[in-house]
Order: structure tokens, then C-alpha cells, then sequence
């Protein structure tokens, strides 16, 4: 791997990443083949591994959202349960493959404490068994009706919805904005974008500058996308960076990393919202790679950073464009 740039990446992550692709290489010539299975522990083991610290909270319950035509799980996380908090709504990345709230739970619980948010993390369905646009069914679901279930729950909450998403999660959750917005909907408030997959068609020169060795890989993207779209879609259409912008577009906090392949999409999505007017921040951290929050002790002051973004973002009062 010596093209890769290993010295500029932080230190403890860059030795990490090292072992990591001999052990995929290795791998690779004894024949390994990617399927979900794989992709899903893969993301929950290295999660689980290198998040270490997992805080308490008073009040973690499992709940679910009705849908048009099924129940939608979810997992509450209350910092406050005596408080009315506003309301973070979290789609968890992987791929549109991987991931689920009980892989994401230490980071929700993370939010949850950093924002004095309560954290609604959405148990949406997967590809290749439930392709596009499944998942964004069932987020919208919990969107529109996150404020039953709170009632029900016994619980108050503040006007004021923010959404945030990783990765994949990340490009439901600006997908979401643009389309509920567009409907004149303004639900959202504040929208929260981490290393975010905005452009499905992969045209951006850091896809294949930073095609492999970096974790997320552009061969790896593509396998996702394929179990994602099934149906022969336009990518460009599904793609946020491509998306008209609407009035009154909520104001976003994006977070990208240097050594990520999705990078150039996200400083081009930061550019098309303010050249709109929308209040955008945006947190780049130059060492970093693609789904650092699930490596945190290799990273732990970068990760406290974005928790601590997140916190100073969600306290902004709310504008419009």
C-alpha cells in the first residue's frame, strides 16, 4: 500500500488502517467475497471494538413508529426524562447494508448527552432484502410521527426537529430535508451531516483518488449501490448534491474528513447551500477517514470535537433562508 499517505493521516488511526488492509488483502487472495452478513458484522465488530466508552443514561427504551403499512423500530435515548428536550431524530450509516441502532448506540448515546437532545434512532429496513427507497419510507415515518410516540411514551419534547445521519444515514436524512421541504413541510429545523454519501452517481475526483486503502473503498461503495438500487434508478435523481434546493431549507452542519473518498461531494454540497442561503457550518478534519465516530478510541479528541459541533449547532436558534 505505499501510495497511500499514511503520514498525513493521525498517527494512531493511520497504524491502525495499515493492519487493517493486510488483513483485507489477505483475505482477498484466499478468495473472500463480500456479502451482507459480512458488510453487517464487519461494521458491528468494528464498532463494538473501538468504542469503547459507552455512557449510562436514565431512560433507553425500545419503541416503534407506525408506518403506511407496517411498524417501524426505533430505540429512544432520554438524557432528561424529567425535561422537555427538542427532539434529534438519527439515521445510522452503512451502506444502506449494515448498521442498526444497537451498532449506533453508543453513539446515540453520545448525542443524546452532548445535545441535552432526546435521541429517536430509527430502526430502518436494509438492502439487498428491502432496497430503495424502503429505508427513507420508514425514516419519513418516524418523522412525521416521532411526536405520537413521544406522547405516548409519556414523555414532553420542544418544537424543533433536528435530523442527522452517518454516511448513508447522511444521504436519507439530506434527501428527507429536500423532499419534505419541497413539500412546503417544515418540519426540520436543524440538519446534521456526517461524511455524508451525497452523490450516487461517484463523479467526484476524491472517489478515485481515494479509491482504496482508506477504509471505504470505491469497489465496496459500488457493491452497496448495487444491492441498494434494484429497480434500475436514476442515481442522479436520488442524489442530494443534485437536488434544487428549497425555500427555507433548514440550516445543516456538515462534517467531512481529508482522507475520505465521499469528501469532494460534501464541500460541494457545502457550497450549493450557501450559495443559496442557507446557514451551513461546516467541520473538516484534514487526518481523518470515512466513519471515524465508530473508530473513536483510535480518535478520541476528534470525536469529542464533532460531539461538541453538534452540541453548539443544535443551540442555534432557528433560521430561515
Amino acid at each position: 500500500m505505499g501510495g497511500l499517505k499514511m503520514s498525513e493521516i493521525a498517527p494512531q488511526l493511520g497504524e491502525w488502517l495499515e493492519k487493517y488492509n493486510r488483513l483485507m488483502d489477505a483475505w482477498l487472495e484466499k478468495g473472500g467475497v463480500q456479502t451482507p452478513e459480512i458488510a453487517r458484522d464487519g461494521l458491528a465488530r468494528l464498532t463494538r471494538t473501538l468504542v469503547t466508552e459507552v455512557p449510562s443514561l436514565p431512560l433507553i427504551r425500545e419503541e416503534y413508529v407506525a408506518g403506511p403499512d407496517h411498524f417501524v423500530p426505533v430505540r429512544v435515548f432520554h438524557p432528561e426524562p424529567t425535561k422537555a428536550l427538542p427532539v434529534l431524530v438519527y439515521l445510522h450509516g452503512g451502506g444502506h447494508v449494515a448498521g442498526s441502532v444497537a451498532v449506533f448506540d453508543p453513539l446515540c448515546r453520545k448525542m443524546a448527552l452532548a445535545t441535552r437532545r432526546l435521541v429517536v434512532a430509527v430502526e430502518y429496513r436494509l438492502a439487498p432484502e428491502h432496497p430503495y427507497p424502503a429505508g427513507l419510507q420508514d425514516a419519513s415515518a418516524v418523522i412525521n410521527g416521532y411526536s405520537e410516540l413521544l406522547q405516548r411514551m409519556g414523555l414532553l419534547h420542544q418544537p424543533h426537529l433536528a435530523l442527522a445521519g452517518d454516511s448513508a444515514g447522511g444521504a436519507m436524512s439530506a434527501t428527507l430535508a429536500h423532499v419534505l421541504q419541497s413539500q412546503g413541510l417544515k418540519i426540520i429545523s436543524h440538519l446534521v451531516l456526517l461524511y455524508p454519501s451525497l452523490d450516487y452517481t461517484l463523479s467526484l475526483p476524491s472517489v478515485e483518488a481515494l479509491a482504496k486503502g482508506y477504509l471505504l473503498e470505491k469497489e465496496r461503495i459500488l457493491w452497496y449501490l448495487r444491492q441498494y438500487f434494484k429497480n434500475n434508478e436514476d442515481r442522479g435523481a436520488a442524489s442530494p448534491l443534485y437536488m434544487d434546493i428549497p425555500e427555507c431549507f433548514p440550516q445543516t452542519l456538515i462534517v467531512s474528513a481529508g482522507f475520505c473518498p465521499l469528501r469532494d461531494e460534501a464541500m460541494q454540497y457545502v457550497q450549493k447551500l450557501r450559495n443559496s442561503g442557507v446557514t451551513v457550518w461546516h467541520l473538516h478534519f484534514d487526518d481523518m477517514i470515512h466513519a471515524f465516530l465508530n473508530m473513536e478510541s483510535l480518535a478520541p479528541e476528534r470525536c469529542r470535537a464533532v460531539y461538541q459541533a453538534m452540541a453548539d449547532f443544535l443551540s442555534l436558534e432557528v433560521q430561515n433562508n
